[in-house]
């Protein structure tokens, strides 16, 4: 198994998308690149922590690659936008990757720059590439939320249509029991 970690806006509406990749073996909500340990999600929501709310994904390579999953990262929120993503604002949720290894970094570096190249976005590009230097996974209640929350009213009105997206474009990568 290998680990990735992303930041790509609230973690309730990215951690729904991840769970349903064939070769996703867990994904866990949590807080990374900031300098206070341990934080809160009250002390991340104060934008004074310097955390970013992030997906440590855990997933076996000979299902699914880095390269997918960056993917799956670039086309479900917007890396245009500088701290923020819809409604949700503030630098908990930048676009970030935070890399493992070089292998990562590189392979985050190339993806990033055929997009910029691309013209895909009419904007810049201000997603970080970051090595991961901590890492702290969110509370409880954050764990799973869309799965055990999906008919609260900003799960209805926010993760779902983000959830019904991703089905339609990645439809070939999703675990049988989301297809």
């Amino acid at each position: 198994m290998e680990t990735a970690t992303f930041g790509n806006g609230c973690f309730w509406c990215t951690e729904a998308v991840f769970q349903q990749l064939k070769g996703v073996e867990k994904v866990e909500s949590g807080y990374a690149g900031g300098h206070v340990e341990n934080p809160t999600y009250e002390q991340v929501c104060s934008a004074t922590t310097g955390h970013a709310e992030v997906l440590r994904i855990t997933y076996d390579p000979k299902q699914i690659t880095y390269d997918e999953l960056l993917q799956v990262f670039w086309e479900t929120h917007d890396p245009t936008t500088l701290n923020r993503q819809g409604n949700d604002v503030g630098p908990q949720y930048r676009s970030v990757i935070f890399y493992h290894n070089e292998e990562q970094k590189q392979l985050a570096e190339n993806y990033k720059l055929a997009l910029d190249e691309s013209g895909a976005y009419d904007d810049p590009i201000v997603t970080t590439i970051e090595p991961l230097t901590n890492y702290y996974p969110a509370e409880k209640y954050h764990q799973d939320y869309f799965l055990r929350n999906g008919s609260q009213p900003y799960c209805t009105f926010v993760v779902r249509p983000k959830v019904d997206k991703f089905r339609k474009v990645f439809k070939d990568k999703l675990k049988p029991e989301y297809s």
